[in-house]
């Protein structure tokens, strides 16, 4: 029986491999058969992660994605070494609270430096040739702050929204190539910087906010798992969508 899941034979990369969504996207993607290319800032936490991967012939690097214009010759050199990719997980980014009073231009660039132009580069460096198996797939991590407003998040937002309609435009130029490219939006997952967030609100403040997800809080498993159904073959007539994972929270 074919199982549209397999991932079997497939090298695919995930970016912020070290902790959170990306880590357990990494482990669940070994454990479908895939090798993975695990990336990240941080060697000691990539190793943590390795560790707990399926299988063999994982690689790791250590980059910084707020390198912008660097990242497609990056990619060309790290596929030079791990052979053409079937899939990218853009999964690393920054989050920062901004009231309007206190925003300023740097905090905007910065969000933008590593949420929206890294993903862009990305997908640059993918598409070049001899990186990329034609039927591959492209997952993007974007945020239900995108498209529901949540005060002091107008940042972090924006360069979220931003990714929307990068997968929305780049799909149509990618369709060619036969990669597929979409996007996956959390709401409220457990993850450390919701950790922080979590400790720096006030805890009835907090728990509005989990309130809000008519199924509770996720965990980093339920993204992995629409993460890995996009990538594989069982989403082969998906491209350019926004798959919101966020328990509910965008229904009423």
């Amino acid at each position: 029986m074919i199982n549209p899941m397999e991932l079997t034979g497939r090298t695919i990369m995930v970016t912020g491999a070290s902790s959170g969504i990306g880590r357990d996207t990494a482990i669940f993607l070994s454990a479908l058969g895939a090798r993975v290319v695990l990336v990240a800032r941080n060697r000691e936490r990539l190793d943590q992660t390795q560790r707990l991967l399926e299988g063999d012939g994982h690689l790791l690097e250590t980059f910084d994605l707020s390198a912008g214009d660097r990242i497609p010759d990056w990619f060309k050199e790290l596929t030079a070494r791990s052979g053409p990719l079937d899939g990218l997980v853009h999964s690393a980014a920054i989050q920062g609270y901004y009231p309007l009073k206190v925003l300023k231009a740097t905090a905007l660039s910065e969000m933008f430096q590593v949420n929206t132009i890294s993903a862009a580069m990305l997908v640059k460096g993918f598409q070049q040739k001899g990186c990329y198996r034609p039927g591959s797939s492209i997952v993007l991590l974007t945020s239900t702050a995108a498209i529901l407003g949540v005060p002091a998040n107008s940042a972090y937002a924006a360069s979220k929204a931003a990714v929307i309609a990068l997968v929305k435009s780049l799909s149509l130029e990618l369709v060619d190539k036969q990669i597929r490219l979409n996007c996956v939006a959390p709401g409220l997952v457990e993850t450390e910087m919701v950790q922080r967030i979590k400790e720096a609100t006030p805890e009835h403040l907090f728990q509005a906010m989990v309130d809000k997800h008519p199924l509770g809080m996720g965990k980093t498993s339920d993204i992995a798992y629409a993460i890995a159904f996009l990538l594989a073959p069982a989403a082969r007539w998906i491209m350019g969508s926004t798959l919101m994972v966020d328990g509910g929270l965008s229904v009423p």
